[in-house]
C-alpha cells in the first residue's frame, strides 16, 4: 500500500466519521432536509462550490485545457453571473418560502401537486445521471491508484458517501462538502505552485507553451480551432462558449443542486454573501486547476486519455506527499458532488414524488432515509451495469435544469401571469426539448450546428410554452396570494447592520474583477504576445488583440455584478425613508 492509497483512504474515513457524527444531531425532518435553516455563509459556500466542482472539472475540463485550449483561461467564466442573479432574483425568495425542496417550492407557489411531481421527476432523472457520472469518476481514480478493481472501487466510493448521507442528510453533506472544498482548493494551489516550480514559473513557460508544434494556438483565446479540430473556426468556438455559458448560468441560478443550498441559509444576507463568495471561489479554483493542467504539456504533451492529466502530474511531477494530497482532493471533489446528488434525489423521492400519509416527523424521517437508500441502490446497480461514460452522462444530465426550470423558476417570482398549467408544461417541454435533441445528437443520429445547442433549444421551447399556456389560462386567487407572500420581506430580514456587511461582498466582486484583469494582462497577455514575437520582429503590445479584449471583460463583468448586487441590497434591505419604501422593486413587479 503506497502513500497515495493511504492518504485517500484516510481522507475517506474522515468524511465518513464527520458525516455520521453530524447525523447524531438530526432531530427532525427540517434538520435532515435543510440543516434547521441555520447554516452560515462558510457552509453554504462550501456546499455550493463542492457540489459544482466535481470530477468533471478536475478531469474533464482539465483535460480540455491541457489538450485543446489553455487560452480559455482568458475568457471570463460567464456562467458565474448565474450565482448573482440567481441569489438576488430567485434564491432569497426560495429561502423565504421555507420549503423543504425546490420542487416543494413549486408546489407551494402554484398550489399544484402535479407541478411538484414533474419537478421531482426531472430532479431524479437529471441528478441521477450526474450521480452515476461522479461515482464512476471516483471509482476510476481509486482503481487507477490502488490495488482495487474498478468494481471494488465503485462499491467503496458508493458505500463511503452513502453511509453518511443516508444517516445525516443535509447536515452531514454541508459539513463534509465544506471540508472537501477547503481540501481541494488548498491542494489545487499546491499542485499549481509545484508544477510552476518544476518548469521555471508561469511566465517563463509561456514561450514554450505558445510554441508547442504539436498544439499550435493552444494559448490563443480560441485554442486549437480549424480543420480536423472540434471547432472549425474561432467564431464557432466563441458561439459555443457563449451558449454553454448562458446555459450553465441558469444551472448556477436555479438548478436543485445549487439553489437548494439556499434553503439551508441562516437568513437572506447569507444567501447573497455565499453567492458572491462562491462565484469568486469557483473562478479562482478553476483558474488554478487550468493553469496547472496546461503546464503539464511541458513535461508530457501526449497524455492519453487527456482527462488523466492531473493524475499523471500527481504521480510523475509532484513530490509523493503533494501528489497524494492532490489525488485525495480529486476524490473529495467527486465524493462531495455525489453526496449532494444522492441527498437531493432521495429528498425528492420521499417529499415530492412519493409522499407518506403520516405527518409525524419520526415516521417521515424514516421514510426519507428508506427512499434515499433505494435511490442509492438503484444508482449502484446502474453504475455496475453500464460502461464508463462519465462525461457524456455529465453533459446529458447537468444542464437539463437550465432548460426545464430556468424560465419557470424566475417567472414564479417575477411574473404575475404565469399559471400552474404553464409551469407544468414549461417544465415538461423544456425537459423534452433539451433531452431529445441531445440524445439524438449523442447517438450520432443528427448533427446540430453550434448555434442550436440543446440547452438553448430547450430553454426557448420552455419559455414559449409558458407564455402561450399562460395566455390561455387564468391565475387563481391562491396562486396570486402565494406570489405576493413571497414578495413580502419578513421583518427579521430588515437588519440594516447585516445588510451593510453584505455590501462588502458586493464590492469584493468588483475588486476581484479588476484584479483578474490586471493579472491577465501582466501574466498572460503580455508574455503571450512576447512569445509570438520571439521570431525577432520588433515587439509592440497590442491593446486590442483578442486576448487583451477578453482580459478586460473580467473587470467589466464583475464590476457590473458588484453594481447589481449593491443596488439590490440598497433597494430591498436599506430603505431610505419609511416602511412604505421597503420594497420598491417588488411593488413594481406586482
Amino acid at each position: 500500500m503506497n502513500i497515495y492509497t493511504v492518504t485517500i483512504f484516510i481522507s475517506i474515513l474522515v468524511y465518513v466519521a464527520v458525516g455520521n457524527y453530524a447525523g447524531r444531531k438530526v432531530k427532525n425532518l427540517e434538520d435532515y432536509f435543510v440543516v434547521g435553516r441555520q447554516a452560515p455563509t462558510l457552509l453554504i459556500v462550501g456546499t455550493l462550490v463542492a457540489s459544482f466542482l466535481s470530477t468533471n472539472t478536475f478531469l474533464g475540463d482539465a483535460g480540455f485545457i491541457y489538450g485543446f485550449n489553455t487560452g480559455r483561461l482568458l475568457i471570463p467564466a460567464l456562467f458565474l453571473v448565474g450565482y448573482i442573479y440567481g441569489a438576488i432574483y430567485f434564491g432569497r425568495y426560495l429561502r423565504r418560502s421555507r420549503s423543504l425542496t425546490v420542487a416543494g417550492y413549486f408546489a407551494d407557489r402554484f398550489n399544484s401537486r402535479r407541478v411538484q411531481v414533474v419537478a421531482g421527476i426531472t430532479v431524479v432523472v437529471g441528478i441521477g445521471f450526474y450521480l452515476i457520472a461522479v461515482t464512476q469518476g471516483v471509482a476510476l481514480i481509486l482503481s487507477n491508484l490502488t490495488a482495487l478493481s474498478y468494481t471494488q472501487a465503485l462499491v467503496l466510493a458508493w458505500a463511503s458517501y452513502t453511509s453518511f448521507t443516508l444517516y445525516s442528510g443535509s447536515r452531514g453533506v454541508v459539513l463534509t462538502d465544506t471540508m472537501m472544498f477547503l481540501l481541494f482548493s488548498l491542494v489545487s494551489f499546491l499542485a499549481m505552485f509545484s508544477i510552476f516550480e518544476t518548469h521555471g514559473g508561469w511566465v517563463a513557460a509561456m514561450e514554450g507553451l505558445t510554441q508547442l508544434e504539436s498544439k499550435p494556438n493552444l494559448m490563443a483565446w480560441h485554442g486549437m480551432s480549424g480543420p480536423g479540430e472540434i471547432w472549425q473556426t474561432p467564431a464557432d468556438f466563441l458561439i459555443w462558449y457563449l451558449i454553454i455559458s448562458v446555459g450553465w448560468s441558469f444551472v448556477a441560478a436555479v438548478s436543485p443542486w445549487q439553489s437548494s443550498r439556499y434553503l439551508m441559509a441562516k437568513n437572506e444576507q447569507v444567501v447573497l454573501r455565499s453567492a458572491a463568495v462562491a462565484a469568486i471561489s469557483i473562478a479562482v479554483v478553476q483558474m488554478v486547476v487550468f493553469m496547472a493542467a496546461s503546464m503539464v504539456n511541458l513535461s508530457n504533451e501526449a497524455i492519453e486519455p487527456r482527462e488523466d492529466v492531473l493524475i499523471w502530474a500527481s504521480t510523475n511531477i509532484l513530490t509523493p506527499m503533494v501528489g497524494a494530497l492532490v489525488l485525495a482532493g480529486l476524490v473529495a471533489a467527486g465524493l462531495s458532488s455525489a453526496s449532494t446528488f444522492l441527498s437531493l434525489a432521495g429528498f425528492n423521492f420521499s417529499n415530492d414524488i412519493f409522499q407518506l400519509k403520516s405527518t409525524e416527523d419520526k415516521a417521515r424521517l424514516k421514510f426519507s432515509r428508506t427512499m434515499m437508500l433505494l435511490v442509492g441502490v438503484i444508482a449502484l446497480v446502474v453504475c455496475l451495469s453500464i460502461e464508463q461514460h462519465i462525461f457524456w452522462l455529465t453533459y446529458f444530465g447537468a444542464t437539463l435544469f437550465a432548460s426545464a426550470w430556468g424560465p419557470v423558476a424566475l417567472m414564479s417570482v417575477w411574473s404575475s401571469r404565469i399559471t400552474a398549467s404553464a409551469a407544468f408544461w414549461g417544465i415538461v417541454s423544456g425537459f423534452l426539448g433539451n433531452t431529445i435533441p441531445k440524445l439524438l445528437s449523442t447517438m450520432g443520429l443528427i448533427v446540430l450546428p453550434v448555434y442550436l445547442d440543446p440547452i438553448l433549444m430547450g430553454g426557448i421551447i420552455s419559455l414559449v410554452v409558458v407564455l402561450v399556456v399562460s395566455g390561455n389560462t387564468r391565475v387563481t386567487d391562491i396562486e396570486r396570494r402565494n406570489r405576493l407572500a413571497l414578495l413580502d420581506i419578513p421583518a427579521e430580514e430588515l437588519d440594516a447592520t447585516e445588510a451593510r456587511k453584505t455590501l462588502y461582498y458586493a464590492y469584493a466582486l468588483g475588486v476581484f474583477g479588476v484584479a483578474i484583469t490586471l493579472g491577465m494582462l501582466r501574466f498572460y497577455v503580455l508574455p503571450y504576445q512576447q512569445a509570438v514575437f520571439a521570431d525577432g520582429r520588433e515587439f509592440r503590445f497590442d491593446w486590442f488583440s483578442g486576448e487583451a479584449m477578453f482580459a478586460y471583460c473580467w473587470a467589466i463583468i464583475f464590476c457590473f455584478l458588484a453594481w447589481v448586487m449593491r443596488r439590490a441590497i440598497h433597494s430591498y434591505y436599506l430603505p431610505k425613508k419609511t416602511k412604505a419604501a421597503l420594497m420598491p422593486n417588488e411593488a413594481k413587479a406586482q
